[in-house]
């Protein structure tokens, strides 16, 4: 088993064997997600390309006009004061 020690600052150092397993390279980011049917928690290299992005959002039923979309700014703004 793989072990690394915490920092007093929460720092830790992942093994290089862990590193390259999950294909992390300098200035990478990591997720950690929590695994209720575990309890434990997963980490997992955060490293999606924007194309993994395409289809989490549906298109709107209607096309939306930039004059749309800055009416509804301007609304949400005024909102806010």
């Amino acid at each position: 088993m793989t072990s690394a020690t915490v920092t007093s600052k929460g720092q830790i150092t992942i093994p290089v064997h862990v590193r390259t397993q999950l294909g992390l390279a300098t200035g990478d980011r990591l997720e950690f997600i929590f695994n209720e049917a575990t309890g434990r928690y997963e980490v997992v290299p955060a490293t999606r390309s924007v194309t993994a992005l395409k289809g989490i959002i549906r298109k709107p039923a209607k096309p939306v006009s930039i004059e749309d979309m800055n009416t509804a700014i301007a609304k949400q703004g005024a909102s806010a004061r």
